[in-house]
């Protein structure tokens, strides 16, 4: 801890962030664990829309990130925070009631609501990006993101033990605890201390959007986050709904859950070393990396369907997206000023969320119509995407770097 010593508010909202960070995915992995088992039990054979509930809270964060972004910039990352915990903390209440109505609408109205959060608490890792002295910004943005690995075993565990606190409504009690997780952060977040924007910078709305989305590092930035997370997704989503539902192998709720919880770790675990990978070797042969394991993973899936394909795939699957999402975090910090940040940070997760949620949708359907197998075939062109942008990005800077020494001399 002793590059904090200098900077002790660094190292006090960088807990606080990392603390809400560890509980917003906690409440996410058990969504999305605890949400496509109760779409199962609800919907019965036809799976067509056994992801929808994780879509409509994919698309919850994906309509929220604009406003939230826009409301940090206004009233500050503290209480923008804590909006947003508030309204996920009604929607979990509700879908906990739809669960014991046994009414699909209403539980995936309620998941939306819920996911509106997600618009928010995306920013932690952009806050902590904020609040650190200039050496420490990759370690704060990859430690904040890295705490997410609690929730690998908070999330799903959570889920399974409150499966039954509800007598006949399996798994209502989950999104009780979803609740609570959320109410939570909303207490832990009025203890930061982020500093709202000058009124100068608030009056100065800096450079027009579309000239910043031309730049090369921004396209980058949001090809490398949304594709991997794109990947990400459409496997992680689709993997409970098969492992559920195979019939040539029968997975219990313990194993499903291990497969996810090991996921999350991979996410997350690597976090702690990503930021110093990436200061050593750059942040585009990390993403150029993380592309080639999520290759690895589609390989790992497409090879069986045994509990160690499956496993092994999804560690290797969350490392991948752990590689192409940091450095696409990182990357999007370079391209703005502080009066830009609203807009630039709230386009990329709203088109990174938007992605996202299309591509849970129709995960979905590609599994209930071709199987298993051609829902990792379909990533492939995603992958290749992520792998040759991030070499045109580093052949792109080569060229920069050679012009401006060719004019200093």
């Amino acid at each position: 801890m002793k590059q904090f010593e200098s900077a002790p508010s660094n190292l006090k909202n960088l807990i606080i962030l990392s603390l809400c960070q560890a509980l917003f995915f906690s409440g996410r992995t058990l969504t999305f664990f605890a949400a496509a088992l109760v779409a199962i039990a609800m919907l019965g054979e036809d799976l067509r829309f056994a992801t929808a509930p994780v879509t409509a809270m994919l698309v919850g964060t994906s309509v929220a990130t604009l406003p939230a972004s826009f409301l940090m910039r206004a009233w500050g990352r503290r209480w923008g925070f804590t909006l947003g915990s508030l309204i996920g903390f009604s929607g979990a209440l509700i879908a906990a009631q739809a669960v014991a109505m046994g009414n699909f609408a209403i539980f995936n109205f309620g998941i939306f609501l819920s996911g509106l959060y997600g618009g928010f608490a995306q920013q932690y890792r952009f806050a902590a990006a904020e609040v650190a002295p200039a050496h420490l910004k990759e370690k704060n943005v990859s430690i904040v993101i890295a705490m997410s690995v609690l929730g690998a075993f908070i999330g799903p565990e959570t889920a399974l033990m409150a499966r039954d606190w509800m007598e006949g409504a399996a798994f209502q009690g989950a999104f009780y605890a979803l609740a609570g997780f959320y109410a939570l952060s909303a207490a832990i977040i009025l203890f930061v201390k982020i500093p709202k924007l000058s009124e100068d910078e608030l009056k100065d709305t800096g450079r027009p959007l579309r000239e910043i989305m031309k730049s090369p590092t921004f396209m980058i930035a949001v090809i490398a986050a949304l594709f991997g997370y794109v990947v990400m997704n459409f496997l992680m989503v689709v993997t409970p709904v098969t492992m559920e539902t195979l019939k040539t192998v029968v997975f219990s709720h313990e194993k499903i859950k291990l497969v996810i919880q090991w996921h999350v770790v991979g996410m997350f675990l690597p976090g702690f070393v990503t930021g110093h990978l990436i200061k050593k070797f750059g942040v585009v042969r990390i993403i150029a990396t993380g592309a080639a394991i999520l290759l690895a993973s589609v390989l790992v899936a497409l090879h069986g369907l045994t509990f160690a394909h499956f496993l092994v795939s999804l560690v290797l699957l969350g490392v991948g997206w752990n590689f192409t999402f940091t450095g696409g975090t990182l990357l999007v910090t370079e391209v703005h000023s502080p009066a830009e940040r609203a807009k630039v940070q709230g386009t990329n997760d709203f088109l990174l969320f938007t992605g996202l949620a299309i591509s849970s949708l129709m995960a979905g359907s590609v599994y209930h119509y071709l199987g298993w197998a051609w829902v990792n075939y379909a990533m492939l062109p995603a992958i290749l995407v992520i792998l040759f942008s991030a070499l045109w990005l580093r052949s792109s800077r080569r060229k920069e770097q050679a012009i401006m020494r060719t004019n200093s001399q």
